[in-house]
């Protein structure tokens, strides 16, 4: 069924794809649907209502103002601005034990690396680790109040990697 093909014809055919030759060159795909999407991206937490306090701040996300953070709320959600992130804090009785196995990957957007990594550290989060290379590529660790890892990349990417 796929003998003759070209490898990305048969990459298309196998992810489930239509394609249609157009110019000898080009192939229009049609995509399947996706089965699902991420809806938000969940941390437990000791203390739900500070986590989301600190992450807002880094950030710049806000609450929903029809259902409002408070100290002692066993679930804190936070959004972006334009809701198309949410990130919902848990209380957990259990404190952060082994390096955490997902992490976030920020990349400032109106100052450079160095900057907006002084910038968290003085809103309470504490330096890990420094992996810039010179090119200036690379990112510096850092950890939230409650020890969970994140990394502050450059602002512009020196190269097209995803940690550059």
């Amino acid at each position: 069924m796929l003998a003759g093909l070209s490898w990305c014809e048969k990459r298309i055919r196998l992810c489930g794809c239509t394609w249609k030759p157009f110019d000898g060159l080009r192939v229009t795909v049609k995509a399947v649907a996706m089965t699902s999407r991420i809806s938000h991206t969940s941390f437990d937490a000791l203390d739900a209502y500070a986590q989301s306090v600190f992450w807002s701040q880094v950030l710049d996300f806000v609450e929903d103002p029809d259902d409002p953070n408070e100290p002692g709320h066993e679930e804190c959600l936070i959004t972006s601005r334009d809701r198309s992130h949410l990130l919902l804090f848990i209380t957990v009785p259990d404190g952060k034990k082994v390096k955490n196995r997902v992490h976030l990957d920020l990349r400032p957007v109106d100052r450079t690396r160095e900057q907006e990594v002084e910038r968290v550290l003085a809103l309470g989060a504490s330096h890990l680790a420094d992996h810039r290379r010179p090119d200036g590529s690379g990112w510096i660790t850092l950890a939230d109040p409650e020890g969970n890892e994140f990394c502050i990349l450059s602002k512009d990417p020196a190269g097209s990697g995803a940690t550059t």
